[in-house]
């Protein structure tokens, strides 16, 4: 009987971590369904104040490029 595909890999968790690290997350939670929950605090969002300038485009950081990169299905 063959192994069935994993609902999370190491590497998702690597990731999700290196970006919840960069947000300021206070905790990051893989549940048994492979769900990854990542919990902000409000003063981790309080203590970077971006300065909004409304004529400017928005990208994405280079950690949520590679992960939404990642998830794309062929």
């Amino acid at each position: 009987m063959p192994r069935r595909p994993a609902k999370v890999t190491q590497a998702d968790i690597a990731r999700a971590i290196r970006a919840a690290k960069e947000a300021g997350a206070a905790e990051v939670v893989v549940d048994t369904d492979g769900v990854i929950r990542i919990a902000l605090t409000s003063s981790a969002q309080s203590t970077r104040q971006p300065k909004i300038n409304f004529d400017e485009i928005w990208t994405p950081s280079e950690a949520l490029a590679r992960r939404l990169n990642g998830t794309e299905s062929g």
